[in-house]
């Protein structure tokens, strides 16, 4: 993707480039975003929700950032370096050619670190070119104050109430006591370093030589490149299917084995509106389905990791109101996570609020536990078996649900407009009830499968009776109701009905006419069906990978195939999705997005197979 960084700083125009404009590299802690104009504008150390250091992606002027830059006119270019997270970001002059290298060396993954590195390495590859960098961290969203102190030429020390950071650079640095700059030319072949560490109490700084950073980069390349060697994946679209699966992997917090909905809180899903919401933490639902994902590909440990976070933090073992499971989690497995907003930011194009925290944890959303135990029965097929301790908790939750499945709740899409009987939310309860029961019966675990078989049972009725509308010839939204909705695509996938039943093709019909616009999905009409919130939303990229899938498994594959390969054309220029697409193929919502590359994944794999 070519970016024109000639006057960035001064037009307007440019105080924010696009969501689709950035790179993500991480190290299975935190991750950073680093735009194509070489300015990293959200990095939260040292772990996922921890508050930004720089977060100028949100607030141009207060958030923060860490530019890096040509000083001339240039075009820029964005790659990863084949198979792996390290992202590299080239600068076109008329005098040279360069590139800057961004990376996070990845630590010993079975304990918490207590430093974490941003490495930017900058490089001329040919003729001569002259950079500027400006580093401006700004602590706990730009809510704190901080003192840098400059000791020598090199290093630099930026301490707020919370955090402190060191700056070492192999290029001469100067600040104001604020900010830190620096203005340096290389020639061909030459480089120049910046490290960023996390300091704690007592602990001094440490250097990043050339050779050092070099040394790190190339252990940074193996680390990645032996991770994807693990996948079983040969099929088409095998360079699209390892990206989405290379940032699943980034957004894994491997302490614990949590898998983040997304790096980023408050990217809008409506430019102007009110739609931001923050993403950095554990949804059961999207958690779950990265499992799927995962164990598709080949990746057993990362499944298995997730299952220890699940059993290790008791989260199946909860007695709040809204049953044995809440929507989501912390990183660290707590279940407190109250929602705010930040007032001193603006928002990404002036968008606010900016929120952090997510009050969402309070509703009850029955679908959650069909997409977990789901889970738990892949894993237990395709990873390890289960633990006697797991499967008390899974039937503890099937006979959970046998009291509670039939109720209104607040449905996959948390709307907060009150709770409804979402026929989603009766689809995942069936689907717990009956992965339960399989594995029960695989494995001659104990279970009162005679009250499971009749609670699953009578969902089934439930839903066909009831789900099902007559007068649009489709199952809808919700009981006794004439709405659609795309999260029902996933009623074939989760073997519910047959992909051919006559009523699902109707269904997938009804959806297309009503719901989809040029292989893009619609959740559903806001306007026909309020959701308790104002303005219009873009399509949903997780509802337009279900729709590939579901007409791929209605044999309907040429319809599948172009609608996929339409889908591709909407990621940014490194194959990353944001959680939607708005009306001109604009990247919208947090970014990037677990739930848009899971799906991708799922896709590509039963459209794949099903071609033959």
């Amino acid at each position: 993707m070519a970016f024109d960084t000639a006057g960035f700083e001064q037009a307007d125009g440019y105080r924010y480039i696009p969501i689709s404009e950035h790179g993500l590299i991480g190290d299975l802690r935190t991750t950073a975003l680093v735009g194509t104009n070489g300015t990293i504008d959200w990095y939260c150390c040292p772990r996922f929700d921890a508050p930004s250091i720089f977060g100028s992606i949100l607030d141009a002027d207060r958030g923060g950032s860490f530019e890096l830059a040509a000083e001339v006119p240039t075009r820029t270019r964005q790659f990863y370096f084949p198979d792996t997270n390290v992202l590299i970001t080239r600068f076109f002059a008329a005098d040279g050619v360069a590139e800057i290298q961004d990376f996070m060396p990845v630590v010993d993954e079975s304990r918490e670190a207590s430093r974490h590195r941003l490495i930017r390495r900058v490089v001329c590859v040919r003729g001569t070119l002259p950079f500027r960098a400006r580093i401006a961290p700004r602590f706990g969203y730009g809510t704190e104050t901080h003192t840098t102190h400059l000791e020598g030429d090199h290093e630099a020390v930026f301490r707020s109430p919370s955090l402190t950071l060191a700056l070492t650079a192999t290029a001469p640095l100067e600040s104001d006591g604020l900010d830190v700059w620096s203005h340096f030319k290389l020639l061909e072949g030459e480089s120049n370093v910046f490290a960023l560490d996390r300091l704690g109490d007592g602990v001094r700084p440490r250097s990043c030589p050339r050779a050092e950073a070099e040394e790190q980069a190339e252990a940074t390349v193996r680390f990645w490149r032996h991770w994807l060697a693990g996948s079983q994946y040969h099929g088409r679209w095998r360079e699209m299917v390892n990206r989405s699966a290379l940032v699943l992997k980034l957004l894994t917090y491997a302490p614990t084995g949590a898998i983040v909905a997304a790096p980023t809180t408050s990217l809008p899903e409506q430019i102007g509106g009110e739609r931001n919401w923050d993403y950095r933490y554990v949804w059961v639902r999207d958690a779950a389905f990265c499992v799927y994902a995962m164990l598709r590909l080949g990746f057993t440990s990362e499944a298995e990791a997730f299952m220890g976070f699940l059993g290790e933090r008791g989260i199946m073992r909860g007695t709040g109101a809204t049953g044995p499971l809440q929507i989501m989690y912390g990183i660290d497995g707590r279940s407190d996570l109250p929602e705010y907003e930040l007032p001193n930011l603006e928002g990404h194009l002036g968008s606010a609020p900016v929120r952090v925290g997510n009050a969402a944890t309070g509703q009850l959303q029955l679908d959650i536990y069909g997409a977990l135990i789901d889970s738990v029965y892949l894993y237990d097929k395709w990873g390890q078996p289960i633990s006697s301790d797991r499967w008390a908790e899974v039937g503890a939750m099937a006979d959970w649900l046998c009291e509670h499945w039939d109720q209104p709740d607040e449905g996959i899409w948390e709307t907060r407009a009150g709770r409804r009987n979402f026929v989603y939310s009766r689809l995942m309860c069936w689907v717990a009830l009956e992965r339960a029961m399989r594995m029960a019966n695989r494995r001659g675990l104990p279970a009162d499968l005679p009250r499971w078989r009749q609670s699953r049972d009578a969902i089934y009725r439930q839903i066909m009776a009831r789900g099902w509308s007559v007068e649009r010839g489709a199952f809808v939204q919700a009981l006794d109701d004439g709405e659609l909705d795309a999260s029902l695509l996933m009623m074939p996938m989760a073997k519910f009905v047959s992909p051919t039943d006559p009523k699902w093709l109707s269904t997938l019909d009804a959806l297309t006419t009503d719901l989809v616009s040029d292989s893009l999905v619609y959740r559903y009409d806001p306007a026909s069906s309020p959701d308790g919130l104002h303005g219009p939303e873009g399509t949903f990229s997780i509802c337009s990978f279900w729709y590939v899938e579901a007409l791929a498994r209605a044999g309907r594959l040429e319809e599948a195939r172009l609608a996929f390969e339409k889908m591709l054309t909407y990621g940014n220029h490194l194959g990353l999705f944001a959680e939607e697409i708005g009306p001109t193929g604009e990247q919208l919502g947090n970014f990037p997005q677990a739930f848009t590359h899971l799906s991708l994944i799922s896709a590509a794999f039963n459209l794949d197979r099903a071609l033959g």
